[in-house]
């Protein structure tokens, strides 16, 4: 009888836990990310970006070089699973405070959000730095796994408004952040005497480091013979995607290819170059592909085509016979293998390229590139992931 009674009890609490949980998801809580047994290690980025208006330079030349700091990241042993987010601030009296991208293995949806910022705003000297803070600490699905290395970069000109009584103050978020194992980096641009006393205080309260830039960041900014390529071998690696799925999954990933297609028509050529190098490494995998890839999981052995619905098939499938589609997954699979590698060939020799081109210039330890990768490969290395001593990819 005890036995029925407990049986019951536990029936009715995960009855109640499957109806509650939309209601949770609901009022904007954020679900943490829970660790897996055989997981490979996570990198966990947050950049926290001053847009106000005298940040233009910066702004650019962060449009430019997320996809090189990226593949920096993914040069780890082993490849981890990179997620990165974005907290974009300006002030009160602003068209917006804050603006949020979370936590994401989709970089191209981020790089389409970062795509629209433009420095507009501020004016009055300090900025809403301590809403910033707060929100990327709270507000992003952070993983629970206490293997990851998990950092936040805040990247601005201007201290924080310390005058705003209904704000958290950073010293406090900060040992929020300790508290579940983020680094806080700061990384200021320009030379203002009151937020270099802040950023030093926060990156040493976040247990990270304080770097100094020029006001547009002194990113490595030099274009390559291999780009025009690289840029049009991504395209087609893009073109080689088909998704499958439920209505509500279909609309997740049209949103995805709509960020993809936002990218090959805005961004410059040499970003479209970077980005392929990623989708190249051992990490690109989960930004190039996202969820319900149908020729990916095919092959990998994932699932099986015949259990598939026909109307969650990709359009193109759905009026194949059985045998005609397994010969077009077949096909674009050796195809999209094809240009993988053709990509990878390409990218090696694009980083051999800026290595040596970099080497010729004195190198670029002022370069906000390389003082991003020294705070990753010096924090990283304590969670076990081990990068090159050399220096970051460009």
């Amino acid at each position: 009888m005890k036995s029925k009674i407990i049986a019951l009890a536990l029936f009715v609490f995960t009855a109640i836990s499957v109806v509650l949980y939309p209601v949770y998801q609901s009022a904007g809580a954020v679900t943490p990310v829970a660790p897996s047994a055989h997981a490979r290690p996570r990198v966990e980025v947050v950049f926290v970006l001053d847009t106000t208006g005298s940040m233009g330079g910066l702004i650019e030349a962060a449009k430019e070089k997320i996809w090189s700091i990226a593949t920096t990241m993914a040069q780890a042993q082993p490849a981890p699973e990179i997620r990165l987010g974005l907290v974009a601030y300006r002030d009160r009296g602003d068209a917006y405070v804050t603006r949020f991208v979370d936590l994401s293995d989709d970089l191209d949806s981020l790089y389409a959000t970062l795509m629209e910022l433009q420095a507009d705003g501020g004016g009055d000297g300090p900025e809403s730095v301590n809403q910033a803070l707060y929100g990327a600490v709270h507000n992003m699905s952070w993983s629970q796994d206490p293997r990851a290395y998990k950092t936040v970069f805040l990247v601005g000109d201007a201290p924080p408004h310390m005058d705003y009584q209904d704000e958290v103050r950073y010293p406090d978020t900060l040992r929020a952040a300790a508290a579940k194992g983020i680094v806080v980096n700061a990384i200021q641009c320009g030379q203002n005497g009151q937020t270099t006393r802040d950023w030093q205080q926060i990156a040493q309260l976040g247990m990270g480091r304080y770097f100094q830039v020029d006001q547009a960041g002194s990113a490595v900014a030099i274009a390559t013979p291999f780009d025009e390529k690289l840029a049009g071998l991504s395209a087609e690696l893009d073109a080689t995607r088909l998704y499958y799925g439920t209505a509500e999954e279909k609309r997740k990933q049209r949103r995805k290819l709509e960020a993809t297609d936002k990218l090959h028509a805005t961004s410059s050529l040499e970003s479209r170059a970077r980005r392929a190098a990623f989708n190249a490494s051992g990490s690109g995998a989960g930004n190039l592909l996202g969820e319900g890839e149908l020729i990916e999981d095919v092959v990998s052995g994932r699932v099986d085509l015949v259990t598939i619905d026909r109307e969650q098939l990709p359009e193109p499938l759905q009026a194949m016979a059985p045998a005609a589609q397994q010969t077009l997954i077949s096909e674009t699979a050796r195809q999209r293998s094809e240009l993988q590698q053709q990509i990878q060939e390409l990218a090696e020799q694009r980083s051999a390229y800026l290595k040596q081109k970099v080497e010729a210039l004195g190198g670029a330890r002022g370069s906000l590139d390389h003082k991003i990768y020294t705070a990753v490969r010096e924090q990283a290395g304590k969670k076990g992931l081990h990068y090159r001593a050399d220096a970051p990819e460009y």
